[in-house]
């Protein structure tokens, strides 16, 4: 989108300079593209991670949109392309809501379906691995061979969201694409008084096990409190299930310049950004524990971080994880 955007910008600055009449349509794209593109950035001026993203060069993000000359701001909502943007107070939440592209669209397409992304201010605190381009290695981290590796960065695992008995939501080919298992993805927003909901819900496990995977997301409208909740629904649809107990991790993969301590008892962790910010979160319906992950957000790089992993086996009737993401008060 970056690229595509920036190529207009250059073909209406040469119609200009040509002293050539520009086309009205070139001009609602470029705005369309600009707003687009906004509503994918986080606080500290880089892209969301989502389907082999990076964050890219703020400055020439920054420097594309400065030359857009466009006067609508970022988007909330684009259900076309499976995104949304729940932004109050200093927080800001991506959600990628949009079902996998049709073949041919796919080759770097991630399984991330309902997975998120967070940042306060200019700072991320949650967020998706990322993806590098071939095999990568160094900073401690084995990478094995590129398709391996390639394949790991597009796995569900990789993204904050649900995983499902270590199986993707949808079909991944080692080679890249995905196979004919490919989530199909509802999604409904309110908002009220500064305060957002988000509802959605995909199919990807449904085939397999029977089971959707339903996410419901609040936002205060001060943007404080980040309450939500993960419920995993088994749903025959007629089709005779393997009803076996089933585990399953809700993730929270964090920027690795955040710091994360388990509480004592076992349900809540408390995460700390480096200028001092500091968030709690909390869970029930789950066992809660803090594992190694990697941060793939910057090319050329692989950086150590953490994950919040919330995980258990799924009851026969289905199971709700529930979890709520609050600042601490001395941090405000």
């Amino acid at each position: 989108l970056l690229s595509v955007l920036r190529d207009c910008i250059d073909l209406r600055a040469a119609l200009l300079a040509a002293g050539r009449e520009v086309p009205a349509d070139l001009g609602l794209r470029i705005e369309g593209m600009a707003a687009m593109l906004r509503l994918l950035q986080h606080g500290d001026g880089g892209l969301a991670l989502f389907n082999g993203a990076n964050e890219g060069e703020d400055l020439q993000i920054g420097l594309v949109l400065q030359r857009a000359a466009s006067g609508k701001g970022a988007l909330q909502s684009a259900p076309a392309s499976g995104f949304q943007r729940l932004q109050a107070g200093r927080s800001l939440v991506l959600l990628d809501s949009g079902r996998p592209p049709p073949p041919g669209y796919d080759a770097q397409a991630h399984a991330g379906t309902l997975s998120l992304e967070m940042s306060v201010g200019r700072e991320r605190l949650i967020v998706n691995c990322g993806a590098q381009a071939g095999p990568v290695g160094g900073s401690g981290t084995s990478a094995g061979g590129a398709g391996d590796w390639a394949a790991a960065q597009r796995s569900t695992a990789a993204h904050s969201t649900v995983t499902v008995a270590d199986t993707n939501s949808s079909e991944v080919f080692a080679g890249g694409g995905f196979g004919a298992r490919r989530a199909n993805v509802t999604c409904r927003r309110d908002e009220d008084e500064g305060s957002i909901w988000l509802e959605a819900s995909h199919d990807g496990y449904q085939p397999i096990f029977g089971i959707t995977h339903h996410r419901r997301l609040y936002l205060s409208a001060n943007g404080d409190d980040l309450r939500g909740e993960d419920r995993l629904s088994r749903e025959e649809d007629g089709v005779q299930k393997d009803s076996a107990p089933r585990d399953f991790a809700v993730r929270f993969h964090l920027h690795p310049e955040v710091q994360a301590m388990a509480a004592q008892d076992g349900r809540s962790v408390v995460l700390r950004l480096p200028k001092g910010g500091g968030w709690r979160l909390r869970s029930a319906g789950a066992v809660l524990t803090l594992e190694p992950s990697v941060y793939l957000g910057q090319p050329g790089q692989v950086r150590r971080s953490q994950q919040i992993v919330l995980s258990g086996s799924l009851a026969e009737g289905g199971t709700t994880v529930k979890w709520a993401l609050q600042r601490l008060e001395s941090a405000r």
